[in-house]
């Protein structure tokens, strides 16, 4: 869990979940949203990428990301807990 919290720590990699929030995407399309080179977004994909936070799949001479919601959802389950807890 703590790689998902310095994950999601960086406002580029917020964004960048924004960002698939809306649609699969190759890092060539979701670097056209930023204003930084292409091997720091893809330096940004490899961090949410080992967080779990983003899927990859090779799709012909691209490779494509996607989120992954569950570990979010994982991640939400453990704050409720925390919540709950008296």
């Amino acid at each position: 869990m703590n790689k998902v919290f310095k994950a999601l720590n960086d406002p580029t990699r917020r964004k960048i979940l924004e960002i698939l929030k809306e649609k699969d995407l190759s890092a060539g399309e979701i670097s056209q949203g930023f204003n930084i080179s292409k091997p720091s977004i893809s330096h940004h994909l490899d961090l949410l990428k080992q967080a779990g936070l983003i899927l990859s799949e090779k799709k012909g001479q691209f490779v494509i990301y996607s989120l992954n919601t569950t570990v979010l959802e994982d991640v939400f389950k453990w704050i409720i807990n925390l919540k709950d807890k008296k």
